[in-house]
């Protein structure tokens, strides 16, 4: 087993990270913080949750502790680029821990929020820059922010910058660089045109690390699925959260509309809750995130894009109130809990329109999904549905059925 003391950090992030309580580093921070200890390019294929934020931030810290000097004005060292505020606002946090016994400058730059604190931050340039693209882009074109002096530079969440777009933008950053800098890229997917993003950012020399494929983050998950009516999903999931053991959740909708009506339904049902999606202001996500991670929330509904940043630890179960249409966005789902190594439960409320998602992410997941049958709301014709062939592939002989305990109460039907 290898330790953190094994890996060659200095003393104040030795010290650091003992103070966090870590003591035996995570597969993807073993794997990659030799590399850029070395000054190594690093394509990382990890997903969220595994550790990867400490695995760059170390080894940058260090960097900038070893090659001490100030940063030019409107200048960064270090420019870590990511695709949302949540997890800009995550990884700046991570900077400040890991660098607390540094005298690191550091900021945050992204969008929704007024710009002149951001430009005040940067006036006399900074160690460490996280920002969103949009943001960035802003600053630079209006002459407040300078990339000319960038020594390393990381791109994370590659595949989500795809997924939103924002690969133009990451092309008109990296081309203001200085060629002479170290990369590193993660991602927890490698589709063709971040293949070829990559291609055109790293070095020859690149190391490629890749300790997490979709199916562990998914094995270490257990996986429910719930069948009901769709008019009837919202008392199934006042009903899953009179179960004190669903102690902080996540729940999961496709629209942003449909995570306020959630959220509202939930709140009304005496469950204290909020909704975090893009319609929302910076102030408002922040705040929602801020209550989830102290407690004072303890369902936070969410939208896919929303809550790809949400790096929150004893997240005790994830609900996915409708099935993603994508199937690799449930992989993304569910690793919200299962965090470093941890385990999680994901419950899955599917309807008869969702069969089909459903037979899906089995199968780009290869693990049949648990058929919880003993709740008050089951509804036998998806059931069939899903078990029948016309509907694609047959249900497993034996699959197990959880049993919550729970019977349908009778409605006069």
């Amino acid at each position: 087993m290898t330790l953190f003391s094994a890996l060659g950090l200095i003393e104040p992030l030795s010290r650091a990270v003992a103070t966090e309580g870590y003591t035996t580093p995570t597969p993807i921070q073993v794997a990659a913080i030799p590399h850029l200890l070395a000054g190594r390019d690093v394509l990382g294929v990890a997903q969220t949750g595994t550790g990867k934020t400490a695995a760059f931030a170390l080894p940058i810290l260090q960097h900038l502790t070893s090659k001490p000097r100030r940063a030019a004005p409107k200048s960064a060292r270090t420019l870590i680029l990511t695709p949302t505020r949540e997890l800009a606002i995550q990884i700046g946090e991570g900077f400040a821990t890991y660098g607390r016994n540094l005298p690191i400058k550091r900021t945050v730059i992204f969008g929704g929020v007024g710009q002149n604190p951001q430009v005040q931050s940067m006036a006399r340039g900074v160690d460490v820059l996280v920002a969103t693209p949009g943001r960035l882009l802003d600053l630079m074109e209006q002459g407040f922010v300078r990339l000319d002096s960038v020594e390393v530079f990381v791109l994370d969440e590659a595949d989500r910058m795809l997924d939103m777009g924002f690969i133009r933008d990451v092309r008109k950053i990296a081309a203001r660089l200085p060629a002479e800098r170290q990369n590193l890229l993660f991602s927890a997917t490698m589709p063709a045109a971040v293949a070829e993003l990559a291609a055109g950012l790293m070095n020859k020399d690149c190391a490629r690390v890749e300790v997490a494929p979709p199916a562990t983050t998914v094995e270490r998950v257990e996986q429910r699925v719930l069948f009901v009516d769709r008019a009837d999903k919202r008392n199934l999931l006042v009903g899953l959260l009179k179960d004190t053991a669903i102690s902080r959740a996540i729940v999961f909708t496709r629209t942003k509309h449909a995570a306020n009506r959630v959220a509202e339904q939930l709140q009304k049902s005496g469950v204290t809750a909020d909704a975090i999606h893009g319609n929302k202001s910076q102030s408002a996500r922040q705040r929602a995130l801020s209550d989830f991670k102290d407690g004072r929330v303890r369902a936070l509904v969410a939208t896919d894009i929303a809550a790809r940043g949400i790096d929150v630890d004893g997240i005790s179960h994830v609900i996915n109130f409708e099935l993603p249409n994508e199937p690799e966005s449930y992989v993304h789902r569910i690793g919200r809990t299962a965090r470093a190594g941890a385990e999680g439960i994901a419950l899955s409320l599917c309807d008869a329109d969702e069969v089909a998602y459903l037979k899906a992410i089995e199968r780009i997941t290869r693990i049949p999904v648990t058929v919880d049958d003993g709740h008050d709301w089951h509804a036998e014709g998806v059931a069939r549905l899903y078990a029948s062939p016309k509907g694609g592939r047959s249900a497993p002989a034996g699959r197990p059925a959880a049993n919550s305990g729970h019977r349908r109460p009778s409605r006069g039907r």
